[in-house]
């Protein structure tokens, strides 16, 4: 590699990771990815993959750029182009039909429809191709593709509110309001970038939540609730509706209009519920019930990433907040609150 071109490449593929991160809610199944296309030191085009079944990211810078400075231009792309017909052609076909000079890449696609076929194909035409461009950033920007793709089940990301004594509710279940709004706001736009949330039956009942993306754009995540002995009434706002919904339980399978009950068995009852997600293809998934839920996660070893707001309230007493064995990996102030984030392993993370 030629070790002047080095900060060059690593700058137009951290430009194209930030386009890439544009697409998170709006195209998974797919992977989310960015694309630069740089004539020398200038950029002449860029996209992304913008929504599932949409155009790719290189499609879209392709289409922006100067066609006559393609071939001496280099492209920058967070995953491999694609080489197989899917909703759209294969993007290694684009970027050899307008005659791409070279093609840097961060990470191998794992998708066994692709793995390395779309550099095969580029490198067949004459094209100068580079990968592991910054690979280890690039594994965690699609962390929930490729924990999905390589562990099969969605990646799991906890979500709780604790108080400044370790509380996360009151003895009596109730949790309103340890979080500041502005925290509030930004759980709702966490929710649109995932797949699906999770609720346990004692969150639904006590809590009553819609789950859904009130205060922030965005489509509303698959709503699931583990209620083994269906013991949950039917006027929850679960149940409006309004959202499809997954209620996984020992007893019945029945489905009406964006309601689902779904029977799974009663040994290693979660790990099932885990399989079935990954079967309908949910990519990733949110637990945002309460303590005895999580606490299930954490102890089944069932989490990737945990999000944790720390409240300077007290409440003396009340339910204790689960305990994680793992130290966190950034700290930010969110108004009075503090957002711890941890994850489990760095498998498919930089942490």
């Amino acid at each position: 590699m030629d070790t002047a071109q080095q900060p060059v490449d690593e700058k137009f593929m951290t430009r194209a990771f930030e386009l890439a991160a544009n697409g998170l809610g709006s195209v998974s199944p797919n992977p989310i990815v960015g694309c630069v296309i740089a004539h020398g030191s200038r950029i002449i085009g860029e996209g992304w993959h913008r929504r599932f079944g949409g155009p790719h990211a290189e499609v879209n810078a392709v289409e922006v750029a100067d066609k006559t400075l393609l071939k001496d231009s280099t492209a920058y792309v967070t995953l491999e182009p694609c080489s197989h017909f899917g909703k759209t052609p294969p993007c290694a076909d684009l970027l050899i039909a307008h005659r791409i000079r070279r093609v840097v890449v961060s990470n191998v696609d794992p998708n066994p429809l692709v793995s390395g076929q779309g550099i095969a194909k580029l490198r067949a035409a004459g094209i100068e191709v580079q990968t592991g461009m910054l690979q280890q950033q690039g594994r965690h920007l699609n962390r929930r593709f490729f924990c999905f793709m390589e562990a099969k089940r969605p990646y799991i990301i906890l979500k709780w509110a604790q108080t400044a004594d370790g509380f996360i509710a009151r003895e009596n279940f109730d949790s309103r309001w340890i979080s500041h709004a502005h925290s509030r706001v930004l759980v709702h736009k966490w929710r649109a970038e995932e797949d699906a949330i999770l609720v346990g039956r004692n969150t639904a009942r006590h809590d009553d939540p819609q789950l859904t993306v009130r205060d922030w754009t965005g489509k509303n995540p698959v709503r699931v609730v583990l209620d083994r002995s269906l013991s949950l009434p039917a006027h929850l706002q679960l149940f409006d509706g309004s959202v499809k919904t997954i209620c996984y339980n020992l007893t019945t399978d029945r489905f009406s209009e964006n309601r689902e009950l779904v029977k799974l068995p009663g040994d290693s009852f979660l790990k099932h519920v885990i399989a079935d997600l990954f079967r309908r293809n949910i990519q990733s998934l949110m637990v945002e019930g309460g303590s005895q839920i999580l606490r299930t996660f954490i102890d089944a070893d069932l989490w990737d990433e945990a999000r944790v707001f720390h409240s300077p309230i007290g409440f003396g007493s009340g339910i204790p907040a689960p305990h994680l064995p793992a130290v966190p990996a950034s700290t930010t102030p969110i108004q009075s609150d503090t957002l711890n984030i941890y994850y489990r392993t760095s498998e498919w993370n930089t942490a």
